[in-house]
């Protein structure tokens, strides 16, 4: 270590630039698993919210909540501990005065369900013209005790819980009556339409002949099956894998030029009786070292980057993936420092310093 530090302090602008490359790389791998977090974060946080333990659709759904068509009356054929019945709409809301219009996810169920979050301002809705908002709707210009406007019918924020998001949506809650009305209009049967059930505890289905068929699920699979969340988050972690081969290949690339323009000197220090295993922990060494300044500081501009980002820009730290991403961005580069070790072994003292 000593010799390779020594090395570095002598030729800081050949090094300078292998750890510059190496703070770039790894300041992208930062960046794209922080927005890729944020993505996957950003479609699912409600869902891991409710804590649930297994979620229900119809059979014919495909896992995908929209396609699922359940009724109140379905929640009967369940039995857990806990249950929920959950309507699910997406779309626009602005407020009564007029304005932009913000994307909202709205869920419909009963005030006492165990889904419902608390409430952390305000009060849980009564009425049918009464909603609670998450929090992270407020930075849009919303408050407490508005009048809102979805789908030209006007509802009162009667309550503000703790900020989420769906599908990379504010989240609204209301009663089960004002999302069949919102969803689908004043003429809509007597029944409440449902999406989803959610349960707690240990849950059994009673499957019965005539009726939807149900089909049971854990929150993991049901939230694979977002539409897009599977392949927003296999894109960007396929990006954030082929850039460790990139970091590979570049400090291999350098590692081993500058090897090759010290040949005479590992021939010198051959000669000299300095065994081949201490020159090739040396680079191996070099290339620890390039790796950990590299992430330390790539890391440090990532999280000022996140500091600076929009609002409109989802970006999660996830703490122990970006330590295993910074240990494999470490190991990536040794493993790129081992590409000069056979011309290390191979050095002739004789041949390097010019004999015959």
């Amino acid at each position: 270590m000593f010799l390779a530090w020594k090395e570095i302090r002598y030729a800081k602008l050949r090094y300078g630039l292998i750890v510059g490359i190496m703070i770039l790389v790894a300041y992208v791998v930062f960046m794209l698993s922080g927005l890729a977090n944020g993505l996957a974060d950003g479609n699912r946080k409600a869902i891991d919210d409710w804590e649930a333990t297994t979620i229900i659709l119809s059979e014919d759904s495909n896992k995908v909540v929209n396609a699922s068509q359940l009724q109140q009356s379905d929640m009967n054929r369940v039995t857990a501990k806990e249950k929920a019945g959950i309507g699910v709409y997406g779309t626009a809301i602005e407020k009564k005065s007029g304005g932009e219009k913000t994307n909202v996810s709205i869920f419909g169920t009963a005030n006492d369900s165990f889904v419902v979050p608390k409430i952390i301002q305000g009060r849980l809705y009564q009425k049918n013209n009464e909603m609670i908002v998450s929090e992270n709707l407020l930075s849009e210009g919303y408050r407490l005790n508005q009048l809102i406007k979805i789908n030209d019918r006007l509802l009162k924020i009667v309550g503000i819980s703790k900020a989420t998001t769906y599908t990379i949506a504010p989240v609204i809650y209301l009663n089960p009556t004002a999302f069949k009305t919102l969803k689908y209009g004043d003429h809509s049967s007597g029944a409440e339409p449902i999406n989803m059930i959610a349960t707690k505890g240990q849950t059994t289905i009673t499957q019965q002949k005539g009726q939807t068929k149900l089909e049971k699920m854990t929150p993991a699979t049901f939230i694979e099956n977002i539409p897009g969340y599977t392949p927003e988050k296999l894109t960007l972690n396929t990006m954030i894998y082929f850039l460790f081969v990139v970091v590979t290949a570049i400090i291999g690339i350098f590692m081993y030029v500058i090897t090759l323009q010290k040949t005479a000197i590992f021939g010198v220090m051959k000669a000299q009786g300095v065994a081949t295993s201490y020159l090739v922990r040396s680079i191996l060494a070099q290339a620890f070292l390039v790796g950990i300044i590299g992430v330390v500081i790539a890391v440090g501009l990532s999280i000022l980057t996140s500091l600076v980002l929009p609002s409109a820009m989802p970006f999660a730290i996830h703490h122990t993936q970006w330590l295993l991403y910074s240990v494999i961005l470490v190991f990536v580069a040794m493993l790129g420092g081992l590409f000069s070790m056979r011309t290390v072994t191979k050095v002739d003292p004789v041949t390097a310093i010019g004999g015959e």
